[in-house]
């Protein structure tokens, strides 16, 4: 006859079913790289984006530096004029994951620069 599980044991396999560590530790590493004001809303807002991402089958978009926004930026303006098209804005935020691909942006007729981009990204 198998002896009944430990409650630790019980414990560890939970954990390790539904990849509890792993979300912990992304969870912490994004609040220490954001270090938002109020941790608890801004956790709350992370793990909405994961739920909405999960039920979208959207990827996730992890986080980003201003030095990646920057390169991303200078990539798509390769002529350095210090501005790029509506149509590279519109396709960086979906190699991002930040729209969908139907959804439908306005273009406002505005060319985007480096800082509309850090704004928007």
């Amino acid at each position: 006859m198998e002896a009944p599980r430990s409650r630790e044991q019980q414990a560890r396999d939970y954990l390790k079913t539904h990849r509890i560590m792993e979300l912990l530790d992304h969870l912490t590493s994004v609040l220490l790289f954001v270090r938002p004001g109020n941790p608890r809303e801004y956790l709350i807002s992370v793990l909405e984006y994961m739920k909405i991402a999960k039920e979208t089958n959207v990827p996730f978009p992890y986080f980003m530096d201003n030095s990646n926004i920057t390169a991303m930026f200078e990539m798509l303006d390769n002529s350095g004029k210090g501005t790029i098209s509506f149509l590279q804005y519109k396709e960086a935020l979906k190699t991002l994951g930040l729209c969908d691909a139907d959804e439908v942006l306005s273009d406002d007729g505005h060319i985007i620069n480096l800082n509309k981009f850090k704004k928007e990204v």
